[in-house]
């Protein structure tokens, strides 16, 4: 029974909730947790038996083991694997309902100066043969603020250069256009003219726009180990990942007169709520975004 209602949860976030193939991932790891507990426990993995004693039970078990924020996404993961069950009928009400998430700080990803981030881009050894596809890299992560998963995903067939703009296919595989700078145009043109061109690609990766050795898509993995050797040849003292380079963007952004809803749109929030937390934005900015722009301010 387990596994046939795993199946038709996934089903259902991948079709119904649009959600990213990592976020269902993630789901479906976090329920396997729960199940592991139950058997190792005895209790019954009927759903419809699981009683909200058991999952204080788990919870507290995964208290001890590993850190509020990680605890914070199982609970809510399986918060919304017993709300499918009730929309399927097979439940009344949630057992985990009443049952805390725990409390997180919200921690603001590191940032880069304008300078550091010029100090990646000089330590590119300039004997690598790798060094114009990861200078476009660079450049595109902090000239767009994409995700790492945007990044990787991005085809050749997205760049609009004529307009100045790019295709990025987003969480839930939602669709916007962001605007790109020269520079970042320049060094991807110059990869695809000088290196892509002459690689051999990978039967399914024809439009994928970076490309590893074997002529198909980079990983994940892979760019966060380009950026931290890069982080070291610059001597960066920083913990700095993809993600460094797209709070940067949005920072860098804000910090020179960007207004959030303009920022929102190129992040690909949903929320402005969520841009106003991911940028830490303070009531000092608020005041002076009045100050410079109402057009009662001067009465």
């Amino acid at each position: 029974m387990w596994d046939k209602l795993i199946k038709n949860f996934k089903n259902y976030l991948k079709i119904e909730r649009n959600l990213s193939k990592n976020t269902i991932t993630s789901y479906l790891f976090d329920l396997q947790k729960l199940n592991i507990f139950l058997e190792e426990n005895n209790f019954s993995s009927n759903p419809s038996h699981i009683k909200e004693s058991t999952l204080k039970k788990f919870v507290y078990k995964i208290s001890k083991e590993i850190k509020p924020s990680s605890q914070a996404r199982i609970i809510s993961g399986i918060k919304r694997f017993f709300d499918f069950l009730i929309l399927e009928n097979i439940l009344n009400e949630n057992p985990l309902e009443n049952i805390e998430t725990p409390k997180i700080g919200s921690k603001l990803p590191t940032t880069l100066t304008v300078k550091e981030i010029n100090k990646l881009i000089d330590s590119i050894d300039i004997k690598s043969k790798n060094k114009i596809r990861n200078k476009a890299i660079i450049e595109i992560l902090y000239s767009c603020g994409l995700r790492v998963s945007e990044l990787i995903t991005l085809k050749v067939s997205d760049l609009y250069f004529n307009e100045s703009i790019i295709k990025v296919t987003g969480k839930g595989n939602k669709e916007r256009f962001v605007p790109i700078s020269k520079g970042a145009i320049n060094y991807i043109e110059k990869y695809l003219n000088e290196i892509r061109i002459f690689q051999k690609i990978k039967k399914g990766s024809e439009d994928t726009l970076f490309l590893n050795e074997r002529g198909s898509g980079l990983s994940r993995v892979m760019i966060y180990i380009i950026l931290n050797d890069l982080k070291i040849k610059a001597e960066i003292n920083k913990k700095i990942g993809p993600h460094t380079l797209r709070h940067s963007f949005a920072t860098h952004l804000l910090e020179n007169g960007a207004d959030l809803i303009t920022i929102q749109n190129m992040l690909g929030h949903e929320n402005i709520v969520t841009t106003e937390r991911y940028l830490h934005v303070n009531r000092k900015h608020l005041v002076e975004s009045i100050s410079k722009y109402h057009p009662r301010n001067e009465m």
